[in-house]
């Protein structure tokens, strides 16, 4: 006899199945990337592993070692990723607010191992001419290795999750997304797309360079509004920096403030244009749909159709809180404490979201876009009913 929880996990799919495909879509933020963990894991739990997953910087990271694994040794994948990136020195293993700046320190001076080193010819110099490949504080040497022993890149193109990166062009300042629907990705492209500047130096693929594609949009989630073709989806889009706070009285605060309005990344504009774009979409269809076959017109009527669509995305926009004690220093605290916290606040909150399953209240028919928003697992926003 299958479990209750068997069961609520196989009607949960079929429930999402029905409303589409489901897509993952992870933005970037170093060490806050522990939250995706959470999240993948409540998903898994639930039985909803994604069709599609998406992602820059580190997201793209645990995208691929997502993509790059058997279902069953996806989350043991993606905890030996972060077990190897875990600062394990005297201050990333003890607790206290405190201690981030020294963190932050000891992290500049000494790098991470299986993740990046310090490249000491940079550091003394830094009008020395090390090489457009090379023109970075630190070498991502260390993470190749790392992805190549923890990823399975035939799988990752081969296997039946489609897999999708974001990095920037560094000559044309264009956001690109590498995906495995039209080429086979490696482990330089998952670099290219963490390639944060200076830190990290350019990746070079196909003849152009690349840096991370959050400098361009951090939340590559437009990569599944612009696709082609449209199709019903029902995406959940993880945002580690989260565009509402507080007003930043002290130039801690601002620092801190500043760093989540830059990397949330105008999401909110695009999530705008994107439900007017789908709303137009399903008004051509409608208008189109009530013109008669033999209507001396109609054949002009059918070439206007093509603007249209009946897709429909369901889009849950999962805000990570700040948790207590983080400052701008977040993102680079790899603290064994902040890692496991940010690791059990992102599964708690997506549970809380999945139950809460917003998907399921009435929709606007002309609406081709519906958001939900949830933070820490509340519900924020939903425009599932706006007319």
């Amino acid at each position: 006899m299958p479990s209750e929880q068997t069961k609520h996990s196989s009607n949960l799919r079929e429930e999402l199945a029905h409303l589409g495909q489901t897509v993952l879509v992870l933005q970037g933020g170093g060490a806050l990337g522990a939250y995706q963990i959470g999240v993948y894991q409540a998903l898994s739990e639930a039985g909803l592993e994604p069709d599609w997953v998406i992602g820059t910087s580190i997201g793209a990271i645990n995208a691929a070692l997502i993509a790059g694994n058997p279902a069953g040794a996806r989350l043991d994948a993606l905890r030996e990723f972060w077990g190897r990136v875990e600062s394990s020195r005297l201050f990333g293993q003890a607790e206290g607010t405190w201690l981030n700046p020294l963190r932050t320190m000891q992290i500049m001076m000494g790098g991470i191992p299986n993740f990046f080193s310090p490249q000491p010819m940079a550091f003394l110099n830094p009008r020395l001419a090390l090489g457009a490949e090379n023109a970075g504080y630190y070498s991502t040497e260390p993470l190749r290795r790392t992805l190549e022993e923890l990823v399975d890149f035939d799988l990752l193109n081969d296997g039946p999750m489609r897999a999708t990166v974001g990095a920037a062009r560094v000559q044309t300042a264009e956001m690109h997304y590498f995906d495995t629907r039209n080429s086979r990705l490696s482990a330089d492209h998952v670099m290219a797309s963490g390639a944060l500047p200076p830190a990290f130096p350019a990746v070079r693929i196909d003849g152009e360079l690349y840096w991370d594609g959050g400098i361009v949009s951090n939340t590559p989630v437009e990569a599944v509004f612009d696709d082609e073709p449209r199709q019903n989806s029902v995406v959940f889009a993880v945002h580690l920096w989260n565009p509402h706070g507080a007003e930043p009285d002290s130039i801690w605060q601002v620092m801190n403030r500043q760093k989540d309005v830059q990397y949330a990344s105008r999401a909110a504009t695009h999530i705008k244009r994107q439900r007017q774009l789908h709303r137009l979409r399903h008004v051509i269809q409608q208008i189109a749909d009530k013109v008669p076959a033999d209507a001396p017109y109609a054949a002009d009527v059918d070439a206007l159709r093509a603007y249209g669509c009946e897709t429909r995305m369901h889009v849950l926009r999962l805000l990570a809180p700040q948790l207590d004690g983080e400052d701008h220093t977040k993102d680079v605290d790899f603290s064994s404490h902040g890692i496991s916290e940010r690791w059990r606040a992102g599964y708690e909150h997506t549970c809380k979201t999945i139950e809460l399953g917003q998907w399921r209240e009435p929709v606007d028919p002309l609406e081709g876009f519906v958001l939900h928003e949830t933070m820490a697992g509340e519900a924020v926003h939903t425009q599932a009913a706006e007319g």
